[in-house]
């Protein structure tokens, strides 16, 4: 396991080199999405209409943060089971994300896409949400503010800690089978 510290947006030659194990610190921006919003990402597309953001070599962070308290950015902000996103997520890596967030298994289609076009999956801290909300240092409502938490939102983060949990080679961390 190697630790890195990456700046987002994320590069080819950055993907690469990660391995499953790999202990990562993003800074930079990134969008926050749930399935509502990732239901309504899709929609847009099938209709041929303009996405609220340019997916192009994003990262996604499934998250639906807490309401923040005075004095704060942002409240409790831990990631959200992935599974969830995984009917949305092969057309999403197709026009060009190339890095997503969240906990949890994803399914073999999804990894299979995360291979193909040479993306990354990384796994947030569960039950650290309090600390996670401490390194996001911006947030912008985007797009979709009618599903509150589930808003998609451009958030500033820095030094945000990850795993990476599937590779841009398709090694899956919840399919290894001895410990690392």
């Amino acid at each position: 396991m190697t630790q890195y510290n990456i700046k987002l947006p994320l590069e080819k030659k950055e993907i690469k080199k990660l391995k499953i194990g790999d202990i990562v610190y993003l800074t930079g921006y990134l969008y926050t999405a749930r399935d509502a919003a990732h239901k309504r990402l899709i929609n847009l597309i099938k209709e041929n209409k303009k996405l609220p953001i340019n997916i192009k070599n994003e990262t996604i962070y499934y998250v639906g943060p807490s309401p923040e308290k005075p004095g704060q950015v942002i409240g409790a902000a831990g990631p959200t089971t992935s599974y969830r996103m995984d009917p949305y997520t092969p057309k999403l890596l197709e026009m060009g994300l190339k890095g997503m967030i969240g906990k949890g298994k994803r399914s073999k289609e999804v990894v299979e896409y995360i291979k193909k076009y040479k993306s990354v999956y990384f796994a947030a801290i569960g039950g650290a949400a309090a600390y996670i909300s401490k390194c996001i240092k911006q947030k912008e409502f985007i797009a979709y503010e009618d599903l509150g938490p589930e808003a998609i939102l451009r958030l500033y983060v820095e030094n945000f800690p990850v795993v990476v949990a599937v590779d841009s080679k398709g090694n899956d961390i919840y399919k290894k089978k001895k410990a690392l």
